[in-house]
């Protein structure tokens, strides 16, 4: 299974190489204008994203325009707020204080784009309410110029479909389709480390958080070795049963979890209130790929199953009923599966 983000790592960096920038932009200058914000660092994606973060301010400040004493809805009106826009853009003038914080959100999503782009999708074809606007994430395209491809795609089929918004779930789908379509593989990221180390010396490897990590060696030997050689004969019944096609009973699910050494470490997993808000983007399409054929919709249809469920005990037998008949259970997707089902009931 690959590598989970820690996105506490990239907080971290991007809180570092921000902080060096500012040093020493601010070392000579009280404010920094718009074209500066364009060639301040030396990855020129973090330079776009905050353009879009300024953007983005700019957007929910005309929001908060309305009266009951004038109508911000004439035509008229929004040409001249539209022109005032293009005027502000060329006038931009941030102190540090408040150029700090856009800074670091733009390197830290930047991050995010170069080395997991699963995870940028993710949170970029989302949103906050698990939907997807057309409108918005065509702007949010503009911006992007790393591992762009994906998206470029979505956004034409979209259109090509007169679409204006569609939910998460759909949107997950259409992006794995496309994934799948152009044989999508994500950028070499070595020029981008030379250039972020220019400033701050970075090693990506800080950035993930290895299977591993979560299976250290001390707790192996307690539960798989004393269940070995414990009971003998009942590592050879599923065998049979699942050769023969048999459906497995819950016991098997058990022992394959124990066999791996998971089961032990539940009591140190941190119990998570739904299976979905977990989920990173490449767990989806992992987990869609090797556990549920590549049905996109029977996958989302599992996972709101068991995130309704009461008990471990449903959702263990849910899982056997329904699922797991032809899961390979040695998979690393097996185990990170049943991982996230420990703990939501845990």
């Amino acid at each position: 299974m690959d590598e989970k983000i820690s996105l506490e790592a990239i907080t971290k960096y991007a809180d570092a190489y921000g902080d060096k920038v500012l040093d020493g932009f601010f070392a000579s200058k009280d404010k920094i204008t718009g074209q500066e914000i364009l060639t301040l660092c030396n990855v020129q994606q973090v330079n776009l994203f905050v353009a879009r973060e300024l953007f983005k301010s700019w957007k929910e400040e005309t929001k908060k325009l309305q009266s009951p004493y004038f109508n911000y809805d004439l035509p008229e009106v929004k040409v001249a707020l539209e022109n005032l826009m293009g005027l502000l853009s060329q006038n931009i003038s941030i102190s540090k204080l408040h150029f700090a914080p856009l800074l670091k959100k733009a390197v830290g999503h930047a991050l995010l784009a170069i080395f997991d782009p699963y995870d940028f999708f993710s949170m970029v074809i989302t949103g906050k309410d698990n939907k997807l606007d057309v409108a918005p994430f065509k702007e949010e395209i503009k911006y992007l110029k790393v591992n762009k491809a994906p998206l470029e795609k979505m956004l034409q089929k979209l259109e090509e479909k007169g679409v204006k918004e569609i939910s998460g779930n759909e949107a997950f789908s259409i992006l794995d389709q496309i994934l799948e379509e152009v044989s999508f593989t994500p950028e070499d990221v070595e020029e981008y480390l030379e250039k972020f180390s220019a400033i701050i010396p970075l090693d990506a490897n800080k950035f993930f958080v290895e299977k591993r990590e979560e299976t250290p060696a001390p707790v192996a030997p307690h539960p798989v070795v004393e269940k070995k050689a414990e009971p003998q004969p009942a590592k050879t019944k599923p065998e049979p049963a699942y050769a023969q096609n048999k459906p497995p009973v819950r016991a098997t699910v058990n022992d394959m979890l124990t066999r791996h050494g998971r089961s032990s470490l539940a009591d140190n997993f941190q119990r998570i209130g739904k299976i979905r808000d977990s989920l990173t983007i490449n767990q989806k399409f992992m987990f869609t790929k090797v556990l549920f054929h590549g049905d996109f919709e029977v996958f989302s249809q599992a996972i709101d199953h068991l995130d309704k469920m009461d008990s471990k005990k449903a959702a263990m037998r849910y899982i056997e009923e329904e699922h797991a008949g032809a899961w390979d259970r040695d998979s690393d997707e097996f185990v990170e599966f049943m991982e996230l089902v420990e703990k939501r009931f845990n």
